[in-house]
């Protein structure tokens, strides 16, 4: 079996590591595959048969890849109604790219990795009928050839895709197609050429060049770890990590600025930004001439985030985390992230009342309940100094849970005479449920998804710019840690895409790659600012956003406020 088999196969799992051998392994493994990505970062494929089954305690919680779905909550059909430009004016885009600017990403490139891109739309295309996407890495089909230093997937690039568009069935020559649509509306409002002059359809950056990342589906086995339903999308962070690299190695061999654009988002993770994937997208964004956006998702109002808080002056406290559990669902995870010194211990009660009794566990552990008359089986791992984040993890994996109102009661010790410190539990995304699955007594902040809490990147939030109201379902912050997240608020409720209108984080991520792309251009291509990076541009933006007087910022909801980049050039001109 060849490497590239060997990724290919459900019979191997993918483990991040950043050296070799992949962490945690108390064995050397014969069967294995290494996929360097960039300095002391890669994934290594091993054969599944010689390696201990997958668990925090067998590896660990850093090293076994994080899933994550699309950030869209509502579509409708193309063809409902007139392109409204209205979000464009709303955030200065249309205004930059006109007379004296004309700003229009020209000479940028924009960076996708999502469901794919229809590439034979003419928003994707030149006004000579080319097309204007340099590339599209399928990370599915395995009969073509591989981008260069990576192992698997097929690279179709724009030669190729130019003689698809003059033959009478492109998809023969190019195989690669959006099926779900997610990735061509973001691409779409982000990059969109202006087709008939921009009135049946503008993108915020109609000139910039595109390149795309179709990722593949998460394996099997991992989609059983995390217990995501059937046919839900999900993505293996092993897979948007070398997509990045993908993205940036193109922007690196035509010596271009690139802006990388991510609509996907996960509810794992100490929502901090201390993931493996967080530190490669902090890398890189760090790097002259490139900036990395980044949605909040999509979970403000789902009320799968519950945080406990201290209490002044006592050294234990008590909190019944009720969590009610919806007719049908298979199973879930869930995860408590504690805050040092404290530390934490929990008993778990069931509907009908079984109790596990206190558990109080060591610096790492691993317990596992079954519950006679619920049917439902329970397992917790425990990590006391978890390596990315240095702080307690305890995660819950419930097995067939029983409908009804299940209750995790957490004792907090905080081990001296201050207050006890607060913990936080996120239930995952709401594409990963399969039923009404929520928390009683939830919190909407600290809802943005990860990776959007890494430090470097550019995060939004949206809005709906017809009333300029916050929208409910988009996650807000702060961090776990009360750091800055979200940096910005951009339009994300009904806007126009290629496929109808779409409402959702990943769309404002969308609006607000294509602005990085216009600053890019201004920046990098025309002189301006040769060595600007994600921080630079996040800056120039949060100076230009519009501020509702009497609103207090930074804010949970709006960050620094509305991007606006009429307004930034304002500031820049001193205007």
């Amino acid at each position: 079996m060849t490497d590239r088999e060997k990724i290919a196969s459900d019979d191997y799992i993918d483990i991040l590591s950043d050296y070799s051998q992949p962490e945690g392994l108390d064995v050397q493994v014969e069967d294995y595959v290494f996929q360097p990505v960039d300095t002391n970062l890669g994934v290594t494929y091993i054969r599944k048969d010689e390696v201990t089954p997958l668990s925090i305690q067998n590896f660990t919680y850093r090293s076994i890849p994080k899933v994550y779905g699309l950030m869209q909550t509502e579509e409708s059909e193309p063809g409902t109604g007139s392109f409204d430009p209205t979000p464009l004016i709303n955030t200065g885009i249309l205004q930059v790219q006109g007379e004296p600017l004309n700003l229009t990403g020209r000479g940028v490139v924009l960076g996708f990795l999502d469901t794919g891109i229809r590439y034979e739309e003419e928003v994707f295309r030149n006004s000579d009928g080319s097309s204007r996407i340099l590339g599209i890495w399928d990370q599915n089909i395995n009969t073509g050839s591989t981008p260069e230093g990576l192992l698997y997937g097929t690279e179709y690039k724009k030669e190729l895709i130019d003689a698809a568009l003059l033959s009478d069935n492109p998809r023969q020559v190019v195989p690669s197609y959006d099926e779900n649509g997610h990735g061509s509306a973001i691409a779409s409002v982000a990059a969109g050429s202006a087709v008939s002059g921009g009135l049946r359809f503008l993108g915020a950056a109609p000139e910039a060049d595109i390149a795309v990342v179709k990722l593949r589906q998460a394996k099997p086995y991992l989609r059983e770890f995390y217990m995501v339903p059937d046919g839900v999308v999900a993505y293996s962070e092993s897979d948007i990590i070398t997509a990045i690299k993908y993205l940036e190695s193109y922007a690196i061999s035509l010596v271009r600025p690139l802006v990388i654009c991510i609509g996907i988002g996960s509810n794992m993770g100490d929502h901090e930004g201390h993931s493996i994937l967080a530190g490669y997208l902090n890398t890189i964004a760090t790097r002259r001439s490139r900036a990395v956006v980044l949605c909040g998702g999509n979970e403000g109002n789902s009320s799968h985030h519950y945080v406990g808080t201290p209490t002044e002056g006592m050294q234990e406290m008590v909190e019944d985390v009720e969590i009610r559990v919806g007719e049908g669902e298979r199973g879930f995870i869930a995860e408590l992230w504690g805050n040092v010194p404290s530390s934490h211990a929990i008993l778990v009660r069931s509907p009908g009342g079984e109790t596990t009794g206190r558990v109080d566990f060591k610096a790492r552990d691993t317990r596992e309940f079954s519950f006679v008359y619920e049917n439902t089986k329970i397992r917790v791992d425990h990590v006391l100094v978890e390596q990315g984040s240095g702080e307690e993890l305890i995660f819950f994996r419930f097995v067939d849970p029983t409908p009804g109102v299940w209750t995790i009661q957490v004792t907090t010790m905080s081990g001296n005479r201050q207050p006890s410190g607060s913990f936080h539990v996120w239930l995952p995304i709401s594409a990963y449920l399969q039923s009404e699955t929520y928390f009683l007594r939830p919190s909407p902040y600290t809802t943005i998804t990860e990776p959007g809490n890494a430090r470097e990147v550019i995060t939004t939030t949206y809005y709906t710019d017809a009333n300029s109201s916050f929208y409910g379902e988009s996650g807000r912050g702060f961090t776990r840690q009360e750091n800055i997240k979200p940096d910005v608020s951009t339009p994300g409720v009904d806007i126009d895409t290629v496929l109808g209108k779409r409402t959702g984080s990943g769309i404002a991520a969308a609006l607000l790659a294509g602005i990085c792309a216009q600053f890019m251009q201004w920046a990098v291509v025309e002189g301006n600012r040769k060595w600007v990076e994600s921080r630079e541009i996040k800056n120039y933006l949060i100076r230009g956003a519009v501020r509702v007087p009497g609103n207090a910022y930074p804010s949970r909801e709006w960050g620094y406020g509305q991007v606006n980049i009429d307004r930034t050039f304002d500031v820049i001109a001193g205007v």
